[in-house]
């Protein structure tokens, strides 16, 4: 079975992540089919949608394949972070279609990130959203640092952060991360609907807008990933990440001592 379907209909790709062994968490061989299906979307596709199978959207990275892989600091881990999971992020933010994150479960760590990075986040009253990364002792590394004050602002951001609490669907939307919010049964018919309405849209008007509002935002994504995969790699290393990986396995709350 394979981890993700690519589904053309008419003008619209979907892509759906299919892992239920893991929430839909991510691997480095995920990242590096979905930034390939955004990639490789022909001319004839207007509008891209991401969503995730089996009653959630995405968990973030799937740990225990990521612990099978080494998750000391060194260049191996530093590429899997640049080329494939950042790799993902920037196709689907330098994507020139409309992007549509169809959110029905959790968004969580990378996860939420992977949401952020979509133009549009349309949800269920099952979807939630968290920053999770500071429970695992490390910081978002993925594009949240940029994303999300523009979208949440600040205060909120650094909050979600902080804290790394959950942010429920009605939350979400009153606070602007979400743009939508429909029954769970209605999700996909209505992400369809407004799919369908953008694709019969002028392309390049779309491309233009994407470019100057992007453009106009301050700073800029390049150098706010870099920031993330450094301060990562030296997370990575930290006695509070061992801490938070053990506190996960053995299912408690971590106990984090500064280290």
């Amino acid at each position: 079975m394979t981890d993700l379907h690519v589904t053309d209909r008419g003008a619209v790709r979907t892509l759906t992540i299919d892992r239920p062994e893991s929430r839909n968490g991510l691997t480095q061989e995920l990242t590096r089919q979905v930034a390939r299906a955004v990639h490789e979307t022909p001319d004839n596709i207007r509008v891209l949608v991401i969503t995730g199978a089996n009653g959630a959207f995405c968990s973030g990275l799937d740990l225990k394949d990521a612990m099978s892989r080494g998750m000391q600091p060194g260049s191996e881990l530093e590429r899997g972070m640049r080329e494939y999971f950042h790799g993902m992020i920037r196709a689907i933010v330098e994507s020139d279609r409309p992007t549509i994150a169809a959110v029905d479960g959790s968004a969580a760590g990378f996860g939420c990130d992977l949401a952020l990075a979509c133009d549009l986040r349309i949800i269920s009253e099952r979807a939630t959203f968290a920053e999770i990364f500071v429970r695992r002792g490390l910081m978002p590394d993925g594009g949240s640092t940029y994303h999300l004050p523009r979208i949440v602002g600040l205060g909120r951001a650094l909050e979600m952060m902080y804290t790394g609490e959950q942010v429920g669907a009605d939350e979400a939307l009153r606070i602007g991360l979400a743009n939508r919010l429909y029954p769970s049964g209605e999700l996909a018919a209505r992400v369809a609907e407004l799919a369908d309405r953008l694709a019969k849209g002028p392309p390049l008007v779309y491309r233009h807008i994407k470019r100057a509002v992007y453009a106009s935002l301050d700073g800029d994504l390049a150098a706010a990933l870099d920031r993330e995969a450094t301060g990562q790699l030296q997370l990575l290393g930290s006695n509070d990440f061992a801490e938070g990986i053990t506190a996960f396995f053995q299912k408690r709350e971590p106990k984090f001592t500064g280290g």
